[in-house]
């Protein structure tokens, strides 16, 4: 039987694929702009917090779940048709910034429940939670500018 720490970070891995993915694709579509160099600096992180949880993973023996990781990649194929297109009115950007929002406060979530279960599995201890939650904030808080930013390009007011 699967243990449900592994089924968790299974889940926390992919949705951190899925965000590295979009994250690569408004660096893309946002090069040489203030947006897209965040986005860059933000898969950075995002990459790194996924390398942390990868690693957890492994020390608990759950290594990679193929085929969730494949599951996001295709979510993330397929919520392009919807994001992709017209980006005209910002909406899609503003959409994307909010995907990550949720993702984020899931992360931060994630990291205080590893935190709250440590001190009794000797497989999470060693691993600074403390930081993460906080870097997860400092992300929010980050991620929100530009999503508010966002709100006001894809729904101005009208006249």
């Amino acid at each position: 039987m699967t243990e449900a720490l592994a089924v968790y970070l299974h889940d926390h891995l992919a949705g951190a694929s899925m965000a590295i993915e979009l994250l690569d694709s408004m660096r893309k579509d946002h090069a040489g702009q203030p947006l897209g160099q965040f986005a860059e600096r933000l898969q950075v992180e995002v990459q790194a917090d996924r390398d942390v949880l990868q690693a957890l993973a492994e020390r608990i023996g759950a290594g990679s779940n193929a085929l969730k990781n494949f599951a996001a990649w295709m979510t993330d194929k397929m919520s392009r048709v919807k994001l992709g297109g017209q980006n005209e009115n910002g909406l899609r950007t503003f959409e994307a910034l909010e995907f990550l929002m949720l993702g984020i406060h899931g992360k931060w979530a994630l990291w205080r429940a590893l935190a709250a279960v440590a001190p009794t599995d000797i497989r999470l201890q060693g691993t600074d939670f403390i930081h993460l939650v906080a870097k997860a904030g400092l992300q929010e808080v980050q991620v929100e500018h530009w999503r508010l930013e966002a709100a006001r390009k894809a729904f101005p007011a009208a006249l």
